[in-house]
């Protein structure tokens, strides 16, 4: 079972709009969500599931709003919530912005989406793509629109629309990796492992049969070529149109695209990671007086890689003033708002090591706060690499008309969650 009804509320818990999807809940239930919320939150105790009585409220917080499913059955919550936070997905894609002015400017909108998002407490068209074709903005549209519903709402495709064509096809495959990496005080390796995505821009016409085929160990031992590097991909997950049972019958990946940008897998490598710019620091307080840091970043990937865009953020004592920098290369600057330095190197090629130093004074009269001791931070992206060695092996584009394509692939690697803990 899925949601009863959901209701979208200001901050002070006044209904802007609402749909009674089942109606077997009190749609007057929902005058005790925010009570219930603000009881919980004083006693610390602040759950993404409330209830009163047999209704249970399941909600998310957007900018000003709150987002509320009620039901008073045992519903799938994981469920329910994709279902919210694909609501907020797709009113962001219609408005720009989510937030209360948008929804009052586009009730007659945001009711039509909710008839067609959901249907008796089950998600039904939730591609924006799609409910774009037949729900529009302009009112005179919507009646015209009405009429004529595309073959997409009641096809087996629902992701993509017949009779698109472009002059020149192709398609282009993004590969980007995200590294997490927790390094302690010592130097050693915490935690790491690496989230990735496979991201398609799609310019196709008709209706096109596509396979990917990487480099997975799993396909490699099933074929019996388990002959150079390979990866074990965990948590995989994929975009609605790709055809899971030949996936796991034969680790084929084959799907109809969407057409334009879309996701269509992400997937975990829990691997021991090498940290691709490896940070040492030494940060000396001196008591009433100043603090020094001497920070040294080197590139610890291959020599014809160059890192782009990288920012080192060390954090320094919230009373710290007048700073002063030395650099072997690139910019450091003093972020009072955020207690840190910020150096930037723009262009940091593999093997190579850059310094920088920081001077801060410290008040005169002790600070009696005690403060935590934040991690250094770093942000980075290196094109044309990846860290697990994934690669697309091939990429096969049939179409019944029988046109060339050209697939384009690019592989980027950039830090996700990237923290060296520091001694002070």
């Amino acid at each position: 079972m899925s949601a009863s009804a959901i209701f979208v509320l200001d901050l002070k818990g006044k209904v802007l709009i609402c749909r009674n999807y089942k109606g077997d809940v009190d749609m007057a239930e929902i005058d005790h969500f925010l009570p219930l919320l603000m009881q919980h939150e004083e006693e610390g105790l602040l759950c993404p599931v409330l209830s009163h009585g047999n209704v249970h409220f399941m909600w998310i917080k957007h900018s000003n709003l709150y987002l509320v499913a009620t039901t008073n059955k045992n519903s799938n919550a994981s469920l329910v919530y994709s279902f919210l936070y694909k609501l907020v997905e797709v009113f962001t894609e219609y408005f720009k912005e989510l937030e209360e002015e948008s929804i009052q400017d586009n009730f007659v909108v945001v009711y039509e989406l909710l008839d067609e998002l959901m249907d008796f407490g089950f998600p039904q068209t939730t591609d924006s793509k799609i409910l774009q074709e037949y729900i529009t903005q302009q009112g005179t549209k919507l009646e015209v629109a009405k009429s004529k519903v595309p073959t997409t709402v009641t096809n087996a495709v629902s992701w993509r629309s017949e009779g698109i064509k472009y002059k020149k096809n192709e398609v282009f495959i993004d590969v980007i990796e995200s590294i997490n990496v927790l390094v302690n005080a010592n130097g050693n390796v915490m935690s790491s492992d690496i989230v990735g995505s496979i991201k398609l821009k799609t310019m196709l016409s008709g209706m096109p049969e596509l396979r990917l085929g990487l480099n997975d160990r799993v396909l490699f031992a099933l074929t019996g070529r388990d002959k150079g590097k390979t990866v074990v991909m965990e948590d995989v997950k994929f975009h609605q149109c790709v055809r899971l049972s030949r996936f796991e019958s034969d680790r084929t990946i084959s799907f109809i695209p969407p057409d334009g940008e879309s996701e269509l897998m992400s997937y975990r490598i829990n691997t021991h990671v090498k940290p691709l710019i490896w940070i040492e620091s030494v940060i000396e307080k001196f008591s009433h007086s100043r603090v020094e840091i001497m920070v040294k970043a080197k590139g610890q990937f291959k020599k014809q890689s160059v890192a782009n865009n990288v920012e080192v953020r060390v954090p320094v004592p919230s009373d710290a003033d007048s700073p002063k920098f030395k650099t072997s290369t690139g910019t450091a600057k003093y972020v009072p708002e955020k207690n840190m330095v910020v150096w930037t190197i723009k262009s940091f090629p593999g093997g190579k090591e850059f310094l920088m130093r920081a001077h801060f004074g410290l008040p005169s009269v002790e600070n009696n706060e005690l403060e935590g001791k934040p991690p250094i931070t770093v942000k980075f992206e290196i094109p044309y690499f990846t860290v697990s060695g994934i690669q697309v092996r091939y990429m096969k584009i049939i179409e019944k008309s029988g046109y060339q394509a050209l697939p384009w692939v690019r592989y980027i690697t950039q830090s996700g969650d990237y923290q060296l803990r520091t001694n002070v």
